[in-house]
């Protein structure tokens, strides 16, 4: 079966961005997913202004209308908590999430570490390593190493999207 066509896009980023050319089709598709589910996320779900503060909110606010069923997501949950802490330590991999004050960094590596598993917490935990994926992304951090080995990531981050959105959103 012939390859579908490139895009002007995709091409000018073969051209010209650093390792794009050698990102495999599956992860910039993971990452050009994410991309979109982000702008639906954000649409539907933080009314076109995610910030830290009102992802809380809309945490909190699932919390208190019906069970969070926080279990869906431990699948994500498993795959963050193998990559961000082994051996009883956080992985070289934790720093670079770039978690901010605001982002409850400390609530997040709690949540890594398996010290935290109330249901809020591992949600809102898995809120902010997304978030911070999206920060990375598209404020150009993830560039510094060329966007390798994100395929993973995305593809987890995408799949927590789609769960929030299809239980929280407003789709038809």
């Amino acid at each position: 079966m012939a390859q579908p066509a490139k895009s002007a896009s995709e091409a000018w980023l073969e051209a010209r961005a650093p390792g794009f050319q050698e990102l495999p089709e599956d992860d910039r598709r993971a990452i050009f997913d994410f991309a979109f589910l982000w702008s639906l996320f954000e649409a539907e779900i933080m009314e076109a202004n995610a910030r830290v503060d009102r992802i809380t909110e809309k945490v909190d606010a699932w919390v208190a209308a019906d069970p969070l069923e926080a279990d869906q997501y431990d699948a994500e949950l498993a795959y963050f908590r193998d990559r961000y802490f082994a051996d009883g330590e956080l992985t070289y991999h934790f720093p670079y999430l770039d978690l901010r004050k605001s982002d409850h960094p400390d609530l997040v590596e709690a949540v890594i570490q398996g010290a935290n598993n109330d249901p809020r917490a591992r949600m809102l935990a898995l809120l902010m390593i997304v978030w911070r994926l999206r920060n990375n992304l598209f404020h150009g951090a993830k560039w510094a190493y060329h966007i390798k080995g994100q395929r993973e990531n995305f593809t987890h981050a995408n799949a927590i999207l789609m769960r929030v959105l299809e239980r929280h959103g407003q789709l038809a």
